[in-house]
């Protein structure tokens, strides 16, 4: 008997940035109609490609991580493969106690597996204390804890300040302390929870590591920049069918009988389904009529702001400066930057398409110590050469700079964060055809950005009739 033609349901995604781009586009792929809509006049959310003194340059993001394979793929299957290139160079280092030192290896996060392998950036005494390790009693994780809380317990807070804080602040832009290691370090997580020693677990990792044999590079960028992903989405997105709406906020969530009604600044829009991959904050405002208990646990997700200040130089006044890819700053230093890119030598395709340019930018801003945002742009340039100048001696001036200001650009995890998110979807497994996704709940990497959008889309998939009718073809 032959099976009756169902319409493709409707789904609505609610934001541009790659998350929802990255949702529309799984959807479509499994043959729903979609329609995505994003308040502002610009795709891609934190992934902002544009140009300084002529050379194109990553506002945003400027790479992901290319080991966990969700980025990687997308960029591949929007046309992007070719495009898909490893840094030039991985030679960064920290900037701490007044001098450039390497960035050690052999390290989780910040944390060796030897002492030894941090003799350049911690004090004798703090290496002492780190071998103490191994005689202190296990420290209780429970459900979770604080990675900076943890690391110091067992190996000192020197260890925190000069290199946990910083590089977990390139990521999250907060409080090493506060940071739920079950979220940010997972690994470093059950390696805390199976063993006594932190200094063993992290031998554990690297063993396992090892075991594997991964090879390639860690990060992957693109050719033009990361900020192109998003528009080559949009165009896949648009080519298979999707619709995008530009500047059309929504305003309100409605359960109907027969879906969703979708409220914007000019009409009412019917759906049998709704992703919204907005921030916390906005999707908490949607979701408080209609999920009170996930709208409140949302509204309590805090977000960091920064500014990313970016800086083109002829390349023939920069004579002598060293090739790394730039450094970290350990905020116990007291510096205005917290880091250091320098994309001309990170990033081959910078210098091919600008070689008589070198262009770097600083990074300024974390959560809790957001007060240098409200200073004019041109005072955000200067506190940045200033310390450009002490790190590396650069004494030039700037032919072109850029400030981008990220407000409320990165959620926060603090201690607790995996069972709030938890909470929040069990709550709207409780809605029929409404799923959340984005930076405030698995990751804030591009892959664990596209891993979510796939992940409520699929959810969706799952409960709607593109289920249903791929079960009745398969019984034909």
């Amino acid at each position: 008997m032959e099976n009756a033609v169902t319409s493709a349901p409707h789904i609505v995604v609610v934001g541009g940035g790659v998350s929802g781009l990255a949702a529309a586009h799984r959807l479509l792929g499994a043959g729903a109609r979609v329609t995505l809509l994003e308040a502002t006049t610009t795709l891609g959310g934190k992934l902002l490609a544009g140009e300084i003194a002529g050379a194109p340059v990553d506002f945003g993001a400027e790479s992901m991580l290319a080991r966990r394979p969700e980025g990687v793929e997308l960029a591949r299957a929007v046309g992007l493969g070719d495009r898909i290139q490893a840094p030039a160079t991985a030679n960064a280092s920290l900037w701490t106690r007044g001098t450039l030192r390497p960035m050690p290896k052999g390290h989780v996060m910040g944390v060796p597996a030897d002492p030894a392998a941090l003799h350049d950036i911690v004090s004798a005494e703090g290496l002492a204390r780190i071998a103490q390790d191994r005689e202190l009693a296990p420290t209780e994780v429970g459900e979770d804890i604080g990675v900076g809380e943890f690391v110091a317990r067992r190996v000192g807070r020197e260890v925190v300040d000069r290199l946990v804080e910083p590089l977990l602040g390139g990521v999250y832009a907060g409080d090493a302390y506060k940071i739920s290691m079950r979220a940010a370090v997972p690994q470093l997580f059950e390696a805390a929870r199976s063993h006594g020693s932190l200094l063993d677990g992290v031998q554990d990792i690297q063993a396992k590591a090892a075991a594997k044999q991964q090879t390639g590079p860690v990060f992957a960028g693109l050719d033009g920049g990361i900020g192109t992903l998003p528009g080559a989405v949009a165009d896949a997105v648009r080519a298979a069918g999707g619709e995008i709406r530009m500047d059309t906020p929504v305003l309100d969530l409605t359960r109907t009988a027969e879906g969703w009604q979708i409220r914007t600044d000019t009409e009412l829009l019917a759906a049998d389904g709704v992703v919204l991959s907005t921030p916390a904050w906005a999707s908490s405002a949607l979701l408080a009529a209609e999920s009170p208990v996930a709208a409140a646990e949302l509204s309590e997700i805090e977000y960091a702001s920064m500014a990313l200040v970016t800086l083109a130089f002829r390349r023939g006044d920069l004579a002598g400066l060293d090739e790394r890819s730039g450094f970290l700053v350990p905020p116990v230093d007291g510096r205005t930057i917290k880091a250091a890119t320098f994309s001309s030598y990170k990033w081959q395709w910078v210098t091919d398409r600008s070689p008589d340019l070198f262009v770097l930018r600083t990074s300024i801003g974390r959560y809790g110590e957001e007060r240098h945002l409200d200073w004019d742009d041109a005072d955000l340039v200067d506190v940045s050469l200033g310390d450009l100048g002490d790190a590396v001696g650069l004494a030039a001036r700037p032919v072109a700079t850029q400030v981008t200001r990220w407000i409320g650009g990165l959620p926060q995890y603090p201690v607790g964060h995996l069972a709030k998110v938890a909470r929040v979807r069990a709550e709207l497994a409780k809605l029929p055809g409404l799923r959340v996704c984005g930076a405030a709940y698995d990751g804030v990497g591009i892959p664990a950005c596209v891993a979510s959008a796939q992940r409520a889309a699929d959810e969706i998939i799952a409960t709607s009739t593109l289920a249903q009718n791929t079960q009745s073809d398969a019984g034909q």
